[in-house]
């Protein structure tokens, strides 16, 4: 990349209020200066990752040489390795995002570090190794990824009751959406109670979006009616304006339930818990490559994106205006949720098989992580 001044279409995008975060994170990339660049020059405020974005760099070269072969001479194990590897790079890019951080009141300059996705269906393991990982990096703007799993719920509410700010992934369902800032709350009354200053603690709710289209547009197409042709690449905006409806129904003054546990805990400091626009690559080569940060603007959210979406926006990419809130908009999104029931999408079964396929996915990356580092430490050894 050879910029060197802003540029204006991802500046206008963070001028609309959306976070720009990048999904991706090698320790390559914070030598090279490529990450203190993107910030610069592209907005960028935060970063997502997983398992697999650290397999892939780890297998990639010898940016980690130094480090597998002290891990390996201290008779390191895979576990021990892979999370020492993955907290590494954390603080070093957090350290770059303290200026951010700062500025923003610590609501952005955050990096995010997920906790071992083989553990995503056991609460207390998910507990133990979220403050693990905490202490590990060892930075304030750090955020833990705790998978939005029945059994990953409570251990949202422990984590953050322990004053430890989470990054909540892997939500498809408004249901679960719903449950997730449940969880969120009940760990800040929580947090309060054992005396903890509720303004240090943020959170980021990541609603996953092209998984959504993917699976439903392949249900349209095995319909094959034109009225299921029409809706094809509908439902994930819609699902995700719902979801914001859904936010702003607890979060800014609405009329749900859990509004008043929530202005009670905004008195005391607390913050919102922003929804994070995730899985916003298009799948689909017919859909416009920035359609899911286009039709998803809207303020004090945040839109993580694969590098290659990030360059077609600052590309080509167009704001206009907020395309998610207001009643219009979430009633066209009921719209066509039932127009998609209508033809026999069954939206309960299509958000079951993306969090079964997600936490699937969840482990496989962790396998492949783990795999990764034990070939590298062997390696080290000899």
């Amino acid at each position: 990349m050879s910029e060197t001044t802003v540029n204006p279409r991802l500046a206008e995008l963070a001028g609309a209020g959306v976070s720009i975060w990048l999904d991706d994170l090698s320790r390559a990339r914070l030598e090279s200066g490529n990450l203190a660049e993107l910030i610069a020059t592209r907005s960028v405020t935060g970063v997502t990752t997983n398992p697999t974005i650290f397999a892939g760099a780890l297998a990639q070269g010898e940016d980690y040489a130094d480090q597998v072969r002290e891990l390996a001479a201290a008779g390191a194990d895979v576990s021990e390795a892979a999370k020492s590897i993955m907290a590494a790079d954390v603080a070093e890019a957090c350290d770059l995002f303290t200026a951010v951080n700062t500025a923003t009141n610590g609501v952005d300059g955050r990096v995010s570090i997920e906790v071992d996705p083989t553990k995503a269906r056991q609460t207390e393991a998910t507990i133990a190794e979220a403050e693990d990982l905490w202490n590990r990096v060892g930075r304030p703007n750090c955020l833990i990824k705790i998978p939005a799993t029945m059994e990953g719920l409570p251990a949202i509410t422990a984590t953050i009751a322990k004053g430890i700010s989470v990054n909540v992934t892997l939500i498809f369902s408004l249901e679960r959406y719903a449950a997730v800032i449940e969880a969120y709350i009940a760990g800040l009354e929580q947090a309060a109670a054992a005396g903890h200053d509720l303004s240090t603690i943020h959170s980021v709710a990541s609603f996953f979006v092209s998984r959504v289209d993917t699976e439903v547009d392949n249900r349209l197409d095995a319909i094959g009616s034109d009225q299921a042709a029409a809706l094809k690449g509908r439902a994930a905006i819609a699902n995700a304006r719902l979801a914001y409806a859904l936010f702003g129904s607890i979060h800014q003054g609405g009329d749900h339930p859990l509004a008043a546990r929530w202005a009670a805990l905004a008195d005391q400091g607390a913050h919102p818990q922003r929804p994070l626009w995730a899985s916003t690559g298009v799948k689909n080569p017919d859909y416009s490559d920035t359609l899911y940060i286009t039709e998803l603007v809207v303020a004090d959210t945040v839109n993580t994106m694969p590098e290659k979406t990030m360059a077609a926006f600052a590309d080509h990419g167009t704001v206009e205006g907020d395309r998610v809130s207001g009643a219009d908009l979430a009633d066209g999104a009921r719209d066509t949720m039932a127009q998609l029931k209508q033809v026999g999408i069954d939206m309960d079964d299509v958000v079951r098989v993306l969090e079964d396929e997600g936490v699937d996915k969840f482990v496989v990356s962790g396998e492949e992580l783990n795999q990764t580092v034990r070939t590298a430490l062997e390696s080290a050894r000899g």
